[in-house]
């Protein structure tokens, strides 16, 4: 187990277009043709209404805290040397909910609802999206 990272996402032929893009600085989503909603995390098809006519989009990368916890212990590497952090739910302005850290903000000034806008970090050989409170 030593040497084994947790936080880094496995990229595959479909999921490619997305870390490409977090690997820019832009954020997707995916947007159903048919029923005009869009999802997130990326999925082959419509989790809302099952169609498989979806496609990329850049989301605007603004959000709003739904929900935290801030992890006090993990034992995963290399989630340990970065207690405590704030891992948390996030309404996309896009509609998705998405699971994410809250970054550059105090754990005592998180609220529901408080405006966030994406930023990136590097996680091994991928760079994943994040969100800190809007500028």
């Amino acid at each position: 187990m030593t040497g084994t990272r947790f936080d880094v996402p496995e990229v595959d032929a479909f999921t490619r277009p997305y870390w490409g893009a977090a690997a820019r600085g832009q954020l997707l989503v995916r947007r159903c043709e048919e029923c005009g909603r869009a999802h997130h995390y990326p999925r082959e098809f419509c989790p809302h209404c099952w169609s498989e006519d979806v496609a990329w989009e850049q989301a605007s990368g603004r959000a709003t805290l739904y929900t935290w916890s801030v992890v006090h212990r993990n034992d995963l590497p290399p989630f340990g040397e970065r207690t405590p952090y704030v891992a948390a739910v996030v309404d996309l302005a896009e509609g998705p909910r998405m699971m994410t850290e809250v970054v550059e903000c105090e754990a005592d000034a998180l609220r529901v609802g408080m405006g966030l806008e994406v930023a990136f970090r590097e996680a091994g050989e991928v760079v994943v999206p994040v969100f800190r409170p809007q500028m």
